[in-house]
């Protein structure tokens, strides 16, 4: 919110106030997310709804989708047209963001055997790339900026969050700091159908098909299991080819949003901010 703030030309200490917004709500979905999971960390320690229970959890990740709302209601910083653009980007995000989970529910349930990667990018798109969709164009908007400033700053904070949760699943079944804090292979267990599995599933020949998705059903925690999965997804190179997903979308976006940027030092730090995320280990 900050770097797309100052890129287009806005006051960023106008928006101190407003910076907790997404923050918050990510914390309040991965609170829901660890509990529609079954997941037992987060962050190396126990999940929120095994420390305090199912109950509370629920509820703190309810309050947590709307206690952001507080400071910018109250926001004197702002006309009320700025205002109403702002709430009305929340509220879209917030549904978006709702639809994804779904579908990514439905899909390593079992429900949809068959994903394509369109399908998963769209999945994507509204369940990763939501919040930073949402930080990008708060961010346009407290800028002044125009209305397609803002949608072309949502094309690459999507793209952004995207390449985050490629880099995520990545990192979910490769030696990694993340691997550790949340379990290897906990995408296998939850029988997620990621890029690199419907990339497999595309290439293997009918034995390893079969027997991937055969995992997958299982939802097994079975770490032998979870390593045969695993040892077939690097079999038909399925990391590569997400990697190289990855660093062709966020090319792209950036492509589109340099010419709009006003700042030369937000050119620099968003730049480096989208490098990272295709580089990082945790």
């Amino acid at each position: 919110m900050l770097l797309v703030c100052k890129a287009l030309g806005g006051d960023v200490k106008k928006i101190e106030a407003f910076l907790p917004i997404t923050e918050v709500i990510h914390n309040g979905t991965l609170i829901h997310d660890d509990i529609e999971d079954r997941s037992q960390l987060r962050r190396g320690l126990p999940c929120t709804h095994l420390k305090y229970g199912v109950d509370i959890a629920i509820n703190a990740g309810n309050a947590m989708y709307f206690l952001p709302l507080s400071p910018l209601l109250s926001s004197k910083n702002f006309d009320e047209k700025t205002v109403n653009r702002a709430l009305k980007i929340y509220l879209q995000e917030m549904i978006a963001i709702s639809y994804g989970q779904g579908f990514d529910i439905y899909w390593h349930k079992g429900k949809k055997e068959s994903v394509t990667e369109d399908e998963y990018l769209q999945m994507c798109l509204y369940k990763t790339g939501t919040l930073a969709r949402m930080a990008a164009k708060l961010g346009a908007v407290f800028a002044g900026a125009s209305e397609k400033e803002i949608a072309i700053a949502g094309r690459f904070a999507e793209s952004v969050g995207v390449v985050f949760q490629i880099q995520d699943d990545i990192l979910n079944i490769t030696e990694s700091e993340l691997s550790e804090k949340k379990g290897i292979g906990d995408d296998i267990r939850e029988g997620k159908r990621t890029l690199m599995v419907i990339r497999a599933l595309n290439l293997a020949n009918r034995h390893d098909k079969m027997r991937l998705l055969e995992i997958l059903g299982m939802q097994t925690s079975d770490p032998k299991l979870i390593l045969e999965a695993i040892a077939i997804l690097k079999k038909y190179d399925s990391i590569l080819y997400a990697q190289n997903i990855a660093k062709t979308l966020l090319s792209d976006a950036w492509d589109e949003l340099e010419p709009v940027i006003k700042n030369e030092e937000s050119k620099e730090l968003l730049d480096a901010f989208a490098k990272y995320l295709l580089e990082r280990k945790v």
